[in-house]
């Protein structure tokens, strides 16, 4: 996407990864209970200040340590409690939680880059234009999501941690903050 262009896009709608952009990646494993979910930095400061641009934020998440028997799904459902309800007491919100919890191979409609829960999400709010919206997410399957729907997408990553495929991410960013000041400040 061209830069020059930025200040034109004013996308109503947000669909966000979680690991890695919400909450620090649990590296090879799940977050499995609450006490396990860990805030990145500035992630619920940006979620407040989205949540007065937004008309919806999305969290559309794989969470295969269901299907896979680590986790079931109360416990992904306690996570996910205590998420809303830190975002909801930083002033913020979440319009819902999609989450993919089957097998890779199993689950292949819902799991991103598969755009099932962008689907799903589009009948629950069928409002919601693709092309007018964001996709942020931390890896290329969530960049490839949200290029395969004709979304805006912003791959949050250190320069050095992951790859920049031009492609399909039309933005890098730090992290969920600095994607934050950048829609804001050409918000106005």
């Amino acid at each position: 996407m061209n830069p020059s262009n930025a200040g034109k896009m004013k996308a109503k709608y947000l669909f966000l990864d979680r690991d890695g952009v919400l909450n620090v990646r649990p590296g090879t494993g799940y977050v499995r209970n609450p006490a396990e979910f860990n805030w990145i930095s500035g992630s619920l400061e940006s979620l407040s200040k989205l949540s007065q641009h937004f008309v919806r934020i999305l969290v559309v998440t794989n969470q295969q340590g269901v299907g896979k028997g680590l986790m079931d799904q109360s416990q992904l459902d306690a996570v996910h409690k205590r998420m809303l309800g830190d975002v909801l007491q930083a002033g913020g919100r979440i319009d819902r939680i999609y989450a993919a919890t089957g097998l890779r191979h199993r689950d292949s409609v819902n799991r991103k880059p598969a755009g099932g829960m962008a689907l799903e999400a589009k009948s629950d709010y069928p409002e919601i234009e693709f092309d007018d919206s964001w996709m942020v997410g931390d890896t290329f399957r969530d960049m490839l999501f949200g290029y395969r729907l004709g979304m805006h997408t912003a791959l949050i990553a250190p320069p050095a941690d992951v790859p920049f495929d031009y492609l399909v991410a039309s933005y890098r960013f730090a992290t969920l903050w600095d994607f934050t000041n950048f829609i804001l400040n050409r918000a106005h």
